[in-house]
């Protein structure tokens, strides 16, 4: 009986061209509504929706998308008229910080920052944090908040964990004009 027609040569041959699917497919996020630069692993999905931040409501729009049992998403808003970019940057920080359940008094914790890098951004903060999702199951996060212009933005990793390689190909890859 020729190869082709054995189950077992078959078997052998789905599992090699399984392993060699990427779990990362990395593609260049377009938005022509930012100036912004980004690699994401996997096709995003697109959203929008108005949040409450420093004391006022404004329209938040995102890509994200599942890939390795890490969601990545990349998030930006228009700053209104008389907010500062910082303020605007440490709420952010700190209703992700709420999402984890991470109590108030984490917001100022050193050993939460990590030294994100934005080229172009004019303010960066990093976030490298472990919390809990709302259904209890632990999950980490990092993420970079920056300002450019009149928007403000946040690029974020969450999983319950974050290979290295993947984190730095997703911020390393964040450039602004």
């Amino acid at each position: 009986m020729p190869l082709f027609f054995r189950p077992l040569f078959w078997a052998a041959l789905a599992l090699t061209l399984a392993a060699c699917s990427p779990t990362y497919n990395w593609r260049e996020l377009r938005d022509d509504a930012i100036p912004l630069k980004a690699l994401i692993p996997c096709k995003p999905d697109r959203a929008q929706r108005e949040v409450p931040l420093v004391g006022q409501n404004v329209i938040l729009h995102m890509h994200s998308c599942d890939a390795g049992g890490q969601t990545f998403a990349i998030a930006w808003l228009e700053l209104p008229a008389d907010a500062d970019g910082s303020a605007v940057l440490a709420g952010w920080r700190q209703a992700t910080l709420a999402t984890l359940r991470l109590g108030a008094q984490s917001v100022g914790d050193p050993a939460l920052v990590w030294p994100a890098r934005v080229p172009g951004a004019e303010s960066v903060q990093g976030l490298g944090a472990s919390g809990q999702r709302p259904d209890g199951a632990p999950v980490q996060v990092q993420a970079a908040y920056f300002v450019h212009g009149r928007r403000a933005y946040q690029a974020a990793v969450y999983g319950p964990t974050i290979p290295p390689e993947a984190a730095a190909n997703f911020f390393e890859a964040l450039r602004l004009p």
